[in-house]
């Protein structure tokens, strides 16, 4: 099969989705909160759900159209799961990660500014 790569935002989504799909919670508005709490960036909704969509014609998540809630006045929320194309991807990035971060001689140390 052929490689398909990510771009660091798209990998981003990816495993917060994985991650959040374990708990029956991974939908647009839980993702941004996550991705905002676990890298201080600055994202906005939109971002999410376009990087969903991208992640969603890879074949990498799938989406479906949960129950109603109270709290969200009857609506449904759009809840994605990975797929074993999403985790294969995911366990990729990380070997390579992990394999470059191994090969390293000399212990990562922040530049010093003499």
């Amino acid at each position: 099969m052929e490689r398909t790569y990510l771009g660091e935002f798209e990998e981003i989504v990816l495993l917060t989705a994985a991650v959040l799909a374990l708990q029956n919670d991974a939908y647009g508005v839980a993702i941004t909160h996550e991705i905002i709490e676990e890298t201080g960036r600055s994202v906005r909704l939109n971002q999410v759900h376009a990087a969903l969509q991208r992640l969603e014609d890879k074949g990498m998540v799938k989406s479906h159209m949960g129950e109603p809630t109270p709290e969200r006045g009857g609506r449904r929320k759009r809840l994605f799961n990975i797929t074993a194309y999403g985790q294969r991807t995911l366990r990729d990035i990380q070997a390579v990660r992990e394999s470059l971060w191994s090969r390293m001689q000399v212990p990562f140390h922040p530049a010093l500014n003499l």
